[in-house]
């Protein structure tokens, strides 16, 4: 399976709380809630696309809890059948038990693990939200691919996708469009180190 990060940020980079003002308010987060006004029907079907193509979720402890919270009541939601009825992963070393059937927590050693799931055949291994874990595996070389979808605003505080000390990582952009509400979508392959080179100046 391909790792894919899928990720709602700011135009400053910010990924905490995009979806409402008590979704996240970790470190006295108070301005959550900032993606939902630039939500449109090109995003939103954007966003189902994405989806289809997915065989299995891996989250972080906080997003899982959020999502296995409110995902099986919303049952008349387009996306519902797949995100309840695939497959998923969650990476913590404190939850016992895991009740959004079907979930496997992942203890210990969490990048290994990664690894031997994307050795298996299929499609999209995919990871909404849990920024924390993201980056872990970013700086461990298993993520394949990112989808970047950049709302046009700047929150000024918050926890990032890429703060300081973030892994350095190549990238190449392979798909960008923009919604009518502004949504800056951006898939970039992941490939590796990056290049470095000084400019000539036209020389």
């Amino acid at each position: 399976m391909k790792l894919v990060v899928q990720q709602f940020l700011t135009l400053d980079g910010v990924s905490q709380s995009p979806g409402a003002p008590d979704e996240d308010t970790s470190d006295g987060f108070t301005r959550g809630g900032w993606f939902v006004p630039h939500l449109d029907e090109t995003f939103e079907r954007q966003a189902g696309e994405w989806l289809a193509e997915a065989d299995a979720f891996l989250f972080g402890r906080r997003t899982y809890e959020h999502f296995a919270r409110d995902w099986p009541r919303m049952t008349d939601h387009p996306f519902a059948g797949i995100l309840n009825g695939l497959p998923k992963y969650v990476a913590s070393d404190t939850l016992t038990e895991a009740t959004w059937n079907p979930t496997t927590i992942l203890s210990g050693d969490v990048a290994a693990q990664v690894a031997d799931l994307k050795r298996r055949p299929g499609r999209d291994l995919q990871i909404h939200g849990s920024a924390r874990l993201a980056q872990s595996l970013l700086a461990a070389g298993l993520v394949d691919e990112l989808r970047l979808a950049i709302a046009p605003v700047v929150v000024g505080e918050g926890r990032r996708l890429f703060p300081p000390g973030t892994a350095p990582t190549g990238l190449r952009l392979t798909d960008r469009r923009t919604t009518p509400a502004g949504v800056s979508v951006h898939v970039f392959t992941v490939t590796g180190t990056p290049d470095y080179a000084t400019y000539g100046g036209g020389e």
